[in-house]
């Protein structure tokens, strides 16, 4: 098979390299699949540069969807997938950069028919995560007014699209202006999207704008998703008792800080989560994944995929997604 390789840690023309391999054999509960479509994350990055600590050389990639192609006799048990069963994942085993993954087949997820391979590959990982975000972490409800960071990447634009349809009102931040166009078409209003490239001191002025819409309260919850730049901000955009929500760091890992800053904002929450908390059962994998695609399907949650890249050129979609000027999922196509 074609692989992607992370060979060392660093910028992705340098360590991603595509190699041929041997095709991997599934294990007991597990499935081998061959990818139609292999979704890019941020994760993906933080694990190739280093951020996030992994042994090299590996192949990166958790998300995907495709066929299977050879099953463990447990893992039809397991999950009832057989080879030719449509399937997508969040999370592989093997890597999902490669013409055949490896995955657990507790952690793979039935796509219904009248979804598209490359479209569920788009939503799995970034649609599972803005549903627990806004149904778990922080039950968002109409009466609340939610901040929602990188607010036209793969993760904010189907997560506000889930706070507008709640009828909870939404401030859009995105990185620059161009942007603001695919928000308005999503009938954000202007007035509601805040743009950091305009800002010459984001600690002060997104603050400010956040609270200037909301009558100088401050959001309920606000979704952080680029970290050490937008933090210090963050905590000051958050109204009494309401709740910080770092979900990414784009821009860096957050510098340690004191918890009684959590006190001096109005004793407001801090919380840091992850998928896999979120789907720690089977049951509330399939419930999750079942909820996004049934809302795809049903068109009421609009799937934007903004790149398509050959494998072959992971480290340019990587690239692309490092710049943080794609608006929508990138995905590799084998």
């Amino acid at each position: 098979m074609r692989a992607i390789q992370a060979i060392k840690p660093g910028p992705a023309p340098r360590s991603l390299r595509l190699t041929d391999m041997p095709d991997p054999q599934p294990g007991p509960g597990q499935l081998l699949v061959r990818p139609a479509a292999i979704g890019v994350n941020y994760i993906d990055v933080y694990r190739r540069n280093g951020t996030y600590t992994m042994p090299f050389p590996h192949i990166p990639g958790s998300e995907g969807a495709g066929e299977v192609i050879a099953a463990a006799d447990d893992a039809t048990e397991i999950s009832g997938f057989t080879v030719g069963s449509r399937v997508a994942w969040a999370r592989s085993v093997s890597g999902s950069y490669a013409d055949a993954v490896v995955v657990n087949a507790a952690q793979a997820v039935p796509v219904p028919d009248d979804l598209d391979l490359p479209t569920a590959a788009a939503v799995t990982l970034q649609g599972m995560t803005a549903d627990y975000l806004v149904r778990s972490t922080f039950p968002v409800k109409p009466d609340h007014t939610v901040a929602l960071y990188a607010a036209a990447g793969g993760v904010g634009l189907l997560a506000g699209q889930m706070i507008r349809r709640i009828g909870a009102h939404l401030i859009a931040v995105v990185g620059s202006a161009p942007k603001v166009e695919l928000l308005l078409d999503d009938g954000v209003p202007q007035v509601d999207i805040v743009v950091l490239g305009t800002m010459r001191n984001v600690t002060t002025e997104l603050a400010e704008a956040i609270r200037q819409r909301t009558d100088g309260l401050g959001a309920h919850a606000v979704f952080d998703s680029i970290g050490r730049d937008t933090f210090a901000a963050s905590l000051e955009s958050v109204r009494r008792r309401g709740m910080l929500v770092l979900f990414g760091g784009s821009s860096g890992p957050v510098p340690a800080f004191d918890p009684q800053e959590l006190n001096a904002h109005g004793s407001i929450f801090l919380t840091r989560p992850t998928l896999a908390d979120y789907t720690a059962t089977r049951q509330e994998l399939l419930e999750r994944a079942a909820r996004v695609f049934g809302e795809v399907s049903r068109g009421e949650l609009k799937v934007r995929i903004a790149h398509s890249f050959p494998l072959a050129e992971a480290a340019a979609a990587h690239t692309a997604l490092e710049s943080r000027t794609t608006m929508g999922k990138v995905l590799l196509i084998p």
